[in-house]
């Protein structure tokens, strides 16, 4: 979904039809593979590329990421997982930190929260000025302008759940010994500002969904859904990325079907 004038977060939150567990499987083991095989390709042509994971908490990003990088090369993937900046790099632009985590020739790089923290959480929390968050949505367009016009394959994903089934899950990790470690006192404070986050995001969409680096919205009510509709937009963006690039690329599974 790119075209993002008019989103509102709340259409995604339609219940879907359910995804039985066999059919999710085989759709699962069918993208990793496609997932695979293109990462070697990547590798193979030195290629580049970025998945960007945002949404709102709870949403399912961990469980997405997992599946995205478990069936590929770990010797060609790095996942950063992006929290408060550490006090030395507060002192330098918010972009630095990701400057320096860019993929190399045959890598694929996952940030898990990226530089959209400046127009979402550091927007809400008041810890950038309106005029910082306001001048990063031209800054952020500019960078991935320059990624993407050095050959970077740049996908952006945003899982969205509903305030109810939110709760559900914050409610199910706080009850489960093996969750309870998800869950702390700054997601029960995000989620008191719930209705601020929407309106951060869509508008984030609205000033930051370009013709070359659009966002893809996920409904991830449903966890299988949402796993495998992550999975379905890297494939397609890593091989949209690499034929334009005028690389080969290798036969894919999902297409063919």
């Amino acid at each position: 979904m790119s075209e993002t004038d008019s989103v509102r977060l709340a259409d995604l939150e339609a219940a879907r039809p359910k995804i039985k567990k066999a059919a999710y499987k085989q759709m699962l083991k069918t993208g990793q593979l496609d997932l695979l095989r293109l990462q070697q390709a990547l590798y193979a042509h030195g290629g580049r590329a970025i998945v960007n994971v945002e949404g709102m908490d709870a949403a399912g990003k961990g469980g997405a990421i997992l599946r995205l990088v478990r069936r590929i090369d770990p010797r060609g993937y790095k996942v950063y997982r992006i929290g408060a900046p550490a006090p030395w790099e507060q002192s330098r632009h918010y972009l630095y930190r990701f400057w320096s985590r860019l993929p190399g020739p045959g890598e694929l790089v996952i940030f898990d929260r990226s530089w959209f923290g400046r127009v979402l959480v550091e927007r809400v929390e008041r810890l950038a000025s309106k005029a910082e968050w306001q001048r990063a949505y031209a800054e952020i367009n500019a960078f991935e302008r320059m990624l993407v016009d050095d050959g970077v394959a740049l996908v952006k994903l945003w899982f969205h759940i509903g305030a109810d089934e939110q709760l559900r899950r914050f409610r199910e990790r706080q009850d489960n010994p093996f969750k309870r470690w998800k869950l702390t006192e700054e997601d029960w404070r995000n989620r008191e500002q719930w209705d601020a986050y929407i309106e951060a995001a869509e508008e984030m969409f609205r000033q930051t969904s370009t013709d070359h680096a659009p966002w893809t919205l996920i409904a991830a009510n449903d966890k299988r859904h949402a796993r495998l509709e992550a999975l379905r937009a890297v494939v397609e963006s890593l091989e949209a990325g690499m034929r334009q690039q005028g690389h080969a690329v290798p036969s894919l599974t999902s297409s063919r079907q």
